[in-house]
């Protein structure tokens, strides 16, 4: 198996966990205090994580353009999050978590079109069975 799928796999795997934990995390606080402690307990972890695998001096080698499209990233994914928290708060976790994996299809969109990845006819099927899935679950 590639080391990609293999991440991918644990990825999934994780963020599947991340969804029914969160839920139960946000009993008795605000969404937007959850979000604070873990993006905090986050911060933490990876920064654990790399210092067990790697250098600090690294950070300081890394290039203005990457800094600014982490930048961006750092910002969609504080947006993100502070949506999933108060969906979650305030709806299904079952049903949140379906509407938001289906972030996939922006994911796929924006690689077609600002990274120019092919995109498959397994792709192209894949995702419009997700849209279709999508459009079922928020139909009223």
């Amino acid at each position: 198996m590639k080391s990609w799928i293999a991440y991918s796999l644990l990825s999934m795997l994780f963020a599947g966990m991340t969804a029914v934990v969160a839920k139960a995390g946000l009993k008795d606080i605000s969404s937007d205090a959850a979000v604070l402690i873990r993006t905090v307990l986050v911060l933490g972890i990876v920064f654990v994580q790399y210092l067990a695998f790697h250098r600090l001096g690294e950070l300081s080698q890394v290039p203005g353009r990457a800094l600014a499209w982490l930048g961006v990233s750092a910002l969609t994914t504080a947006l993100s999050w502070i949506f999933y928290y108060r969906a979650v708060q305030a709806g299904p976790v079952s049903q949140v978590a379906l509407i938001d994996k289906a972030s996939i299809l922006v994911t796929l969109a924006l690689a077609v079109l600002f990274l120019k990845e092919p995109l498959t006819p397994k792709m192209w099927l894949g995702g419009g069975l997700m849209l279709i899935g999508l459009l079922i679950l928020i139909w009223k």
